[in-house]
């Protein structure tokens, strides 16, 4: 695998944590860069973290990783994406804008389930995997980072709709990945 497919694998595979992180920069009234670090190593240390365990996995465990990634990846964005949905409902001004592992654990799981299955076939491709995982994890980071202030500009300004709007992207992110999987869209 040359660079530019490299490159070209990381990229699809931050998308999710980019598009979280725009979704996670609604419910955050101010920026700081704490927040954009905090962010950028959940989503690019589980990013390069799930293909280091899909390779070491291999072969062996690949059609019951493949099996159900689609479900585990769904079943948390559906969770998240009804919440924010909630949230955006709720007159309440309180907003998850945390951080703790707690909130960012499950975000970063949901978001890196499909890397998972890139390390299993990284391990039939015979790639060079620290190098790759340090590129997909830098990657991700960068992107979340980025993606986090996006959303927190226009979090700002249309704060109900933005988070409404964020949810519903979740939810469609997880049907979508079901949806690949079970073979009806291609």
């Amino acid at each position: 695998m040359n660079l530019l497919e490299l490159f070209i694998v990381a990229i699809g595979l931050s998308m999710d944590a980019c598009a979280v992180s725009v979704c996670k920069g609604l419910s955050v009234r101010q920026v700081k860069p704490r927040h954009a670090c905090i962010v950028g190593a959940y989503f690019g240390g589980f990013q390069a973290l799930m293909p280091l365990i899909g390779f070491v996995l291999g072969v062996q465990f690949q059609r019951y990783i493949v099996s159900i990634d689609h479900w585990i990846a769904f079943i948390l964005l559906l969770l998240i994406g009804i919440n924010m949905i909630r949230e955006s409902r709720s007159d309440a001004e309180t907003m998850d804008d945390s951080f703790s592992f707690s909130a960012m654990l499950p975000l970063a799981i949901a978001t890196s389930i499909d890397a998972l299955a890139v390390g299993v076939t990284f391990a039939f491709l015979q790639v060079d995997i620290i190098p790759a995982i340090l590129f997909i994890g830098c990657t991700t980071f960068v992107l979340s980072a980025i993606g986090l202030n996006i959303g927190n500009i226009f979090g700002v300004r249309y704060k109900a709709r933005a988070e409404l709007c964020g949810g519903i992207v979740l939810i469609l992110m997880g049907c979508k990945i079901l949806l690949e999987h079970l073979g009806i869209l291609p």
